[in-house]
Order: C-alpha cells, then sequence, then structure tokens
C-alpha cells in the first residue's frame, strides 16, 4: 500500500472469522467508513489492514466489525493515574493517551483517580503508555492486579499524610505574616519578618504547584496548578521587588504595598481545601472497601491425609476441599460437600435474612457462616469468584462516565485558557480605567481572578456523585455496570418483565399429568427427551419421574421457542406447547384438552407429549410467583410506570400471572426475537424501555433495550449482557434502583448548578465589577479560601446521597 505522509496502516487483529463470506461482509462494513483511505482483509492470517490519517477512523473500524458480529482483539484495562491535581489534569491525561498510537478509546475518572484503555496489544502495551503519562508529569500504576489496590493504598496513605504535614506547616506559617499584614504593617521590619514567614509557604510548600505548572506548560496545556502558580509567584515577585525596591513607586506618588500574606494564605488555604478534598474523596469509595475487606486473608484446607491446614487464600486451587467454621468467612465459590449451616449473603444480595446451605448448594466469597459448620469445594477462585467480579464491575462503573460528564470535560478543558484570559483582560482594563492605583489593583485583581477560578468544582460535580451512588446500590444488591444506565433508569416509562425466574421463582415443578386412556407406557422415552432438553420445564419433568432407566434416542433437535422433536424406534415423539403440536397436524383429543384448560386457568404451564400423530399425555407445571413480586409491580405502577410482561408460556398461563400480579399488558409464547422487536416497537413510541429478564433466551432483548436489567440468579449470558444486576433476584429492587438513578442524577444537577453559579459569580466579582458601585474589591486570599470549599461543598454534596433512603 502506498502512503501519503499523514497516512498510517493499522493492523486489526480479528475474531470469529472463519470464512470468505465473513471476510466480505467485514470488507464491504469497512467501505463504507470515511476516515478509512483503504482496506484489506485477511483470511488467512486473521486480520484486517486499514489506512487511516493519523489513526483517525480506528474506533469506527472496530464498532462496525463488532456490530457486524465479529469481533477485533483489543485489550480493556483499568489502570491507577498518579500525580493529577486537578480535572483539568484528568482532559491532559486522556488527551495524551488518546494520542498514542494503538489506542482505541481512553477515559480519565479524576474522581476515581482510574485511566480505562482500550489498546491493540499488537500495537501498544501498559509500558508505553506509561512512558507517555510520565512525560506530562502523571504516573501509571501498572501492577500486577491482585497487588495493586494494596500498593495505591499505601501511596494514598503517604501522599494524604505528606498533604497533613505541609498544610500544618503552611498554616502556621501563614499566619504570622496575616497578622502583621493586617494589624502591625507599621512596626519596625514588618517587610522583612513578613517575607522570611513567606518564602519557606511560597517556594518550599508551594514548590509542587511550579513544578507541575511548568510541566503543564511544556506540553503546551495548563491546568489548576498553573492558576496557582501564576497568582502566588506574581504577588510574592511583586512583593519582593516593592520591598527591595519602594523607591520606584514613591518617586511615582504611590505607596510600595507588599502582598506576601496573600501568596502564602493562598497556597495554605489551597492546600488545606485539598487535604479535606482528599479525605471526602476517600469516603465516596468506601463501598468498594467494604466489598474488598469481605474477603478473608487465609482459609482452612483438608489435605489428602484428612489433615486441616491454612493456606494463604491466594494458593487456593479449583477442587480444593474448604473447611467453613461458625462465624467464618466464606473465601471463595464453592459447592457444599458435607454439613449444612445458615449464611449471611446480605453484603452480596442485600437481603438481610441468612440462606441455607445444605449438600450441593452454592456459596459465595465474602458472605459470611452462622453457627454450624460445613465443608465445601472450590469452584472459582482469585478474579473468579462472584465477590472478585462484583468489586470489579462496581470499580469500572465508578471510573465511567456519564453522558453529562462530556459536556462538563469540554468545559473543563478550555476553562484554565478561559480565566488567564479573563484574568490578562482584567489588568488591562484596571491600567486604562483604574487611575493612579490602577496598576497595583489591576495586579490584585488578576491575582484574584486566578485565584477564585475552580475547575475541581466541575470536574468533580457529576464522578462523585456516580461514584457514592454506584456503591450505594452495590450495599443494597444492585449491581450497576455504567454510569450511563444510572442516569438514565430515571427516565423510563415501561419496563418488560420475563415471566419465569423474573416474575416467578425460576424453580417449576410438575404438579398433574394426564395420560391418554391411563397409558404411561412412554413415560420413559418421556424422560429421555427431557434429559436431552436444556429448558427449565424439562428439569422439572426429570425430577418428578426420578431415576428411570433411559432409551437411546436416534435423533433429537430442540425447536426455539416451542418445544423439541425426537425419533425412537422409527417413530416421531414431540415434547412443547399447543403452537408446536398445531404446526405439526397433531390431533389433541378432548380429555387432554379439557385438563389442559383447567390447569391454564390456575396458572399452571401445560406442556403437551406427543407420539406419531396423536397427543398421548398432558403435564402441568406450576413455578410460584415471588412474594415480592405483587408488591414490586404495584410499587412501579403507581410511579406510573408501564409494565408489559413477556413470556414463551401459553396464553391462558400468561392471563392468570397477569391477573394474580395486576400487570395490564402481556403476551403469551413469544420466541426470544419478538421480545427485541416488541423492546424496539416501545422504543419507536417514544418510550424509555427498561428490560427485566434471566434467561439466554432474554439476551438479546436485554441489548436491545435502554436499561437492562438482570435476576442474579439467572444465567451468566444474561448478567453479561446487562447493564445492571439484581443479586438477590427480587423485583422490589427495580424500584430502589429508579430511586437511586432519580436521587443520583438530583445530586448531579445540584452539584453542576453550585460548580457554575460560583465561578460565573465569583470570577467577576474577583475581577472588580462591584468597585465602581460600592468601592468592594474582594482580598485573593477571601478568594482562596473560597475557592478551597468549593470543592470541599461538591464533594461533601455527593456523600449526602449516602444518608438518603
Amino acid at each position: 500500500m502506498a502512503l501519503n505522509n499523514n497516512e498510517k496502516i493499522i493492523h486489526l487483529p480479528l475474531e470469529s472469522v472463519e470464512s470468505d463470506h465473513c471476510v466480505g461482509i467485514i470488507d464491504k462494513g469497512l467501505s463504507q467508513i470515511e476516515g478509512i483511505h483503504s482496506h484489506k482483509v485477511e483470511l488467512k492470517n486473521r486480520r484486517a489492514i486499514i489506512v487511516v490519517p493519523q489513526e483517525k477512523g480506528v474506533s469506527d473500524a472496530i464498532k462496525i466489525i463488532k456490530d457486524l458480529g465479529y469481533g477485533v482483539s483489543t485489550v480493556k484495562k483499568n489502570y491507577p493515574l498518579l500525580g493529577m491535581t486537578c480535572a483539568a489534569c484528568a482532559g491532559s491525561a486522556e488527551n495524551i493517551v488518546n494520542n498514542e498510537s494503538g489506542v482505541v478509546n481512553a477515559a480519565v475518572n479524576f474522581a476515581t483517580g482510574n485511566l480505562t484503555v482500550e489498546f491493540l496489544p499488537n500495537m501498544t502495551n501498559a509500558k508505553k503508555l506509561q512512558k507517555a503519562v510520565q512525560a506530562a508529569g502523571y504516573d501509571l500504576l501498572i501492577e500486577d492486579e491482585s497487588t495493586q489496590q494494596e500498593t495505591l493504598e499505601v501511596i494514598h496513605q503517604k501522599k494524604f499524610k505528606q498533604l497533613k504535614q505541609k498544610t500544618t506547616w503552611a498554616v502556621m506559617l501563614s499566619l504570622p505574616v496575616v497578622i502583621i499584614g493586617m494589624f502591625l504593617m507599621n512596626i519596625t521590619y514588618a517587610n522583612l519578618i513578613m517575607w522570611l514567614f513567606a518564602t519557606p509557604v511560597v517556594v518550599w510548600l508551594g514548590k509542587d504547584f511550579y513544578i507541575n505548572a511548568w510541566k503543564q506548560a511544556k506540553h503546551r496545556s495548563a491546568n489548576m496548578d498553573t492558576l496557582v502558580a501564576l497568582s502566588t509567584g506574581i504577588a510574592y515577585i511583586f512583593s519582593v521587588f516593592n520591598m527591595t525596591f519602594p523607591t520606584f513607586w514613591k518617586t511615582r506618588g504611590l505607596e510600595a504595598h507588599v502582598y506576601f500574606e496573600a501568596a502564602a494564605v493562598i497556597i495554605a488555604f489551597i492546600l488545606l481545601g485539598k487535604l479535606l478534598e482528599e479525605k471526602a474523596k476517600g469516603n465516596t469509595s468506601s463501598a468498594i472497601k467494604k466489598l474488598m475487606g469481605l474477603q478473608p486473608k487465609t482459609v482452612t484446607v483438608l489435605q489428602a491425609d484428612g489433615h486441616e491446614k491454612k493456606i494463604a487464600i491466594e494458593v487456593v486451587k479449583p477442587g480444593d476441599i474448604i473447611l467453613v467454621k461458625p462465624g467464618e468467612k466464606i473465601a471463595v465459590d464453592g459447592i457444599v460437600t458435607t454439613g449444612s449451616s445458615y449464611v449471611d449473603e446480605s453484603m452480596l444480595s442485600g437481603e438481610p435474612v441468612p440462606v441455607l446451605k445444605t449438600k450441593q448448594e452454592k456459596v459465595f466469597a465474602g458472605t459470611i457462616n452462622q453457627k454450624g459448620s460445613f465443608r465445601f469445594k472450590a469452584n472459582k477462585v482469585g478474579k473468579e469468584t462472584m465477590l472478585a467480579q462484583i468489586i470489579k464491575m462496581v470499580q469500572d462503573a465508578q471510573g465511567s462516565k456519564a453522558p453529562v460528564q462530556k459536556l462538563v470535560d469540554k468545559i473543563a478543558s478550555i476553562f484554565v485558557p478561559i480565566v488567564i484570559s479573563i484574568a490578562i483582560l482584567t489588568l488591562i482594563l484596571w491600567l486604562f480605567l483604574g487611575g493612579t492605583n490602577g496598576i497595583v489593583q489591576g495586579l490584585l485583581a488578576a491575582i484574584t481572578v486566578l485565584v477564585i477560578a475552580c475547575p475541581c468544582a466541575l470536574g468533580l460535580a457529576t464522578p462523585t456523585a456516580i461514584m457514592v451512588g454506584v456503591g450505594k446500590g452495590a450495599e443494597k444488591g444492585i449491581l450497576i455496570k455504567d454510569a450511563e444506565s444510572l442516569e438514565l433508569a430515571k427516565k423510563v416509562n415501561a419496563i418488560i418483565l420475563d415471566k419465569t425466574g423474573t416474575i416467578t421463582e425460576g424453580k417449576p415443578q410438575l404438579t398433574d399429568i394426564y395420560w391418554l386412556h391411563n397409558d404411561d407406557s412412554s413415560k420413559d422415552i418421556l424422560v429421555c427427551i427431557e434429559k436431552q432438553s436444556e429448558h427449565p420445564l424439562a428439569e422439572a419433568v426429570v425430577k418428578y419421574f426420578g431415576e428411570i432407566t433411559s432409551p437411546k434416542l436416534d435423533h433429537f433437535e430442540s425447536i426455539t421457542g416451542k418445544g423439541v422433536k425426537a425419533e425412537y424406534h422409527n417413530e416421531t415423539y414431540l415434547i412443547g406447547n399447543k403452537k408446536l403440536l398445531t404446526e405439526n397436524n397433531i390431533i389433541i383429543p378432548g380429555e387432554l384438552l379439557k385438563s389442559a384448560d383447567n390447569w391454564g386457568k390456575q396458572a399452571k404451564t401445560v406442556i403437551w407429549f406427543a407420539r406419531g400423530n396423536q397427543a398421548i399425555s398432558v403435564l402441568a407445571i406450576s413455578d410460584k410467583i415471588k412474594d415480592t413480586s405483587v408488591h414490586a409491580i404495584k410499587e412501579l405502577q403507581q410511579t406510573g410506570i408501564d409494565l408489559y410482561m413477556l413470556t414463551g408460556d401459553n396464553q391462558a398461563t400468561a392471563r392468570a400471572i397477569a391477573k394474580q400480579t395486576g400487570i395490564k399488558y402481556f403476551k403469551a409464547e413469544v420466541l426470544p426475537q419478538d421480545k427485541a422487536n416488541f423492546v424496539k416497537e416501545l422504543q419507536q413510541q417514544g418510550k424509555t424501555v427498561a428490560m427485566v429478564g434471566d434467561g439466554i433466551n432474554d439476551s438479546t432483548a436485554l441489548a436491545t433495550a435502554d436499561v437492562s436489567i438482570a435476576m442474579g440468579k439467572g444465567s451468566d449470558i444474561a448478567m453479561d449482557v446487562a447493564k445492571m444486576t439484581i443479586i438477590s433476584s427480587d423485583l422490589t429492587k427495580i424500584p430502589e434502583a429508579i430511586k437511586l438513578s432519580k436521587q443520583t442524577v438530583a445530586t448531579i444537577k445540584q452539584n453542576l448548578f453550585w460548580a457554575f453559579i460560583y465561578n460565573l459569580i465569583g470570577i467577576p466579582i474577583a475581577a472588580g465589577i462591584l468597585y465602581p458601585v460600592n468601592g468592594f474589591l474582594l482580598n485573593p486570599m477571601i478568594a482562596g479560601a473560597a475557592m478551597a470549599m468549593s470543592s470541599l461543598s461538591v464533594v461533601s454534596n455527593s456523600l449526602r446521597l449516602k444518608l438518603k433512603k
């Protein structure tokens, strides 16, 4: 491929590409992207080679390949980003990483201090990204995830301790300067004493502001450190000049004032604000710390010789037999082998009632054993446990950006240059309009503008609220995967509910069976067919009949949404719903039909069993409605949300369930693709749709919905697709999730309002807009205190979310 100067070749490693047909589909998709100058898809090397101008178009290429149902081998990682001092730093670091070769997408969250980056492993890696951010004055923690959190905790504690020491010294040294500057200006050597006390504050305690500002300047960038460095630096140098050369002003009929107190106190206040902000930000991530504290450091394993041995949690392997004593925390996920006990699963599910665990029951890491003792076989350890997955999900969600944050990020990125421009304009206007004292007052006003402006309040407004909201959800057993779904949940006005496992217990039991002419000679074939079926109702049939010697089938076929078909000794057998029988022209005797109608009116699911061209049996399966479902449905309806129930079950059962639960709209005998189509129908009517399901058959609809909610006791696929997971599978958690969304969004709006208002009012006052009216000029020291308090007020307001019910 011939390249122009501004073009680049990018290799995209492809997944699931198995034929020339796949190549043709991807080739056609890539040809639609304007940002790609040329491309080539290779089946042999499983890659797409694209030529793009300066890597633009890479994200579009990856998106279209994924939309076509194929994959691109990218790596998505979270790394703690160190050295950020304000929201503008987050924007700066984000741009640096996004401009690195091979990076598909990067996002930096100032509140969590995390970089989320997706990159092509054949083009870049963590080391290269670390070098890129280090060159700009930041750092990336890229060590193994298992020790990452502990290292980060040590770094933060060290940073907090240093910040506390600096703040203490800055306040102590600034105090004499303020006293002299305000009340004792006429004492001998006043200026010299103030200079002696202010210099360590500016030069030693405030040196990081100047170092960071210089690093930003080298990269043609600016942040809050730039504003602090400019304001305190100018005030200090101006004061030193006035103290050393007072005659320069006196010969011009002006007083040579010094402003050492302003320079020192501004740094002291900003350090104090940062200290309080760090402490408050630590509280926003308390949910993660609580979850991490659930896992014990050691476990007791049963060795092959029968002896017990304590080992570190990191050493546990799948298959190990672990002994759990009364009051102990369960270390990993597993299945009970011997013994029984009640286990407190409240930290995972939000449910306070302990759950009885007996043989073959699942137990999860982080849950607490009560009074009994038992042994269990480890099957998921380390990153595979449910607790580890929850922690990862909560971390990802707290680090993700809500749609409103994207606008705020744009404002924050141009905020500092705008403030510097306003400060320069303020100085110029004072020079021309301020009279004899114009230069001094103009300089003070410019310094005050630089001090009072705070991009941090803007930068913290959204992420701190999201962090607290997601954390609170996790504590209540509501797992939220990203900020967008948390923000969107408040707008939901239509909820689609799957029946089995969502409204009902999802534990179907065979309650009735009717054989034609009382002939049950085919029951072994019925059980044999159901054993091969993956449907939850089939499990109920097998369980009912128990151990039966199963014949070997000649053929077995699953028919999605209808049932199964099998052949045995040249005879065709069908098991499924009435639709399956009708489509295959099966004769249904009247006595079977009568039983089926009666059971349908009782909200039981009817299954038909046919041999040849005639139905020979009908079975009734009952799935109990959850105790909390009726209350949850009523609560959702009272908020004005339309509820719809979709089920693959028959019309009579669906109608009976809808009647018992109070659902007005329902659809029966619905196929998986029909559920997704129904979601689209509602969306086309302008509704914001939430889909609630628990099975593989719900995954398409979950992916299509605006807000997708999975039941925690359902399939892994449903939970992977959904943006929210209700661990306890309790529907009452859905109105809780919507309330949490409303509270979080309200907090974000409050935070943004105060952050914007603070700057909109503060900056003009600092520039001296009130001086022509009433002679008021804002003192730079007061501006420093106000700036420190603005960030703290935003974080504190976010923390109020924790107190709300």
